[in-house]
């Protein structure tokens, strides 16, 4: 007899498309979400290939946020809120009670729609915060700062200021150093929810080339409502789609390139020409 969960993951695989020595580092199956009786997502599967840039596209409340915060755990910090399905990271459910969700958010990290730096605190003070507010023990602070504000594209503006408050930065700044606070502590994932909503277009250009650096080394997932962004930074896009008075659902997934090329439903057609949403 056939391994259900293997067959699961082949019709992931060959959905989008993905090469088969490609290795997936998340995926969910079969995911709905809750805020007390009321259900905002249905049955959401999608496999995240590793190393890999996926875009999550959809109108606004369709519940792309949600989702995206289901795959680190803060859903379940919201009263009321509930979850069914799976939610694998490197093989294993993350929601399994042994699970220690503290462990799933280092390894798994996230970037926020708005910049939230600690204003007062250092530059320096801030790459370093992640390490010293879970208690991951790192030797070479100087040098993780240089690797991670390296990684971030932001060291060559900071590096003779480092212990200039935070909040003295410019908006893009901000989000390029919370990107590297979240480096620090060295994630396998970073979960991004439209982290250059905020930004002018200088600044969303240089998030977008620190997005396509990291995913030499870190597998990427990113919420955003730019269809232009999503076609330059992203490998694999999925569209979501509600229904009035429905839940969420995924309509459509697969390479970037044949969702905004040549996409099989005529509703994804529809929202990446933007003719609604």
């Amino acid at each position: 007899m056939s391994d259900p969960s293997t067959e699961i993951l082949a019709a992931a695989e060959q959905e989008l498309a993905i090469p088969v020595d490609q290795v997936i580092e998340m995926e969910t199956e079969d995911v709905s979400v809750w805020f007390g009786q009321r259900k905002v997502l249905e049955g959401v599967s999608i496999a995240f290939p590793r190393k890999s840039v996926t875009a999550l596209i959809g109108p606004s409340g369709c519940g792309k946020s949600t989702f995206i915060r289901v795959l680190n755990r803060l859903h379940e910090l919201i009263p009321g809120a509930a979850l069914a399905g799976s939610v694998r990271y490197e093989g294993r459910d993350i929601y399994d009670r042994d699970v220690d969700p503290v462990h799933v958010r280092l390894k798994i990290g996230m970037v926020f729609q708005k910049p939230n730096p600690f204003p007062s605190m250092t530059i320096r003070g801030n790459v370093l915060s992640g390490l010293k507010l879970s208690g991951m023990k790192r030797a070479g602070h100087d040098e993780i700062v240089e690797q991670t504000l390296m990684a971030a594209g932001l060291w060559n503006e900071v590096k003779d200021r480092l212990d200039a408050a935070a909040g003295d930065l410019s908006g893009g700044q901000q989000q390029r150093l919370v990107i590297a606070r979240a480096l620090a502590v060295q994630p396998h994932v970073l979960l991004m929810d439209e982290p250059c909503s905020a930004l002018d277009p200088a600044s969303t250009l240089k998030i977008e080339e620190t997005i396509r650096a990291l995913s030499k080394d870190i597998t990427i997932i990113i919420v955003t409502h730019n269809m232009q962004q999503a076609v330059r930074v992203s490998d694999n896009t999925a569209f979501f789609l509600a229904a009035e008075n429905e839940p969420g659902r995924v309509i459509e997934q697969g390479p970037t390139t044949q969702i905004f090329g040549s996409p099989k439903d005529q509703r994804t057609l529809d929202y990446v020409n933007g003719r609604f949403g």
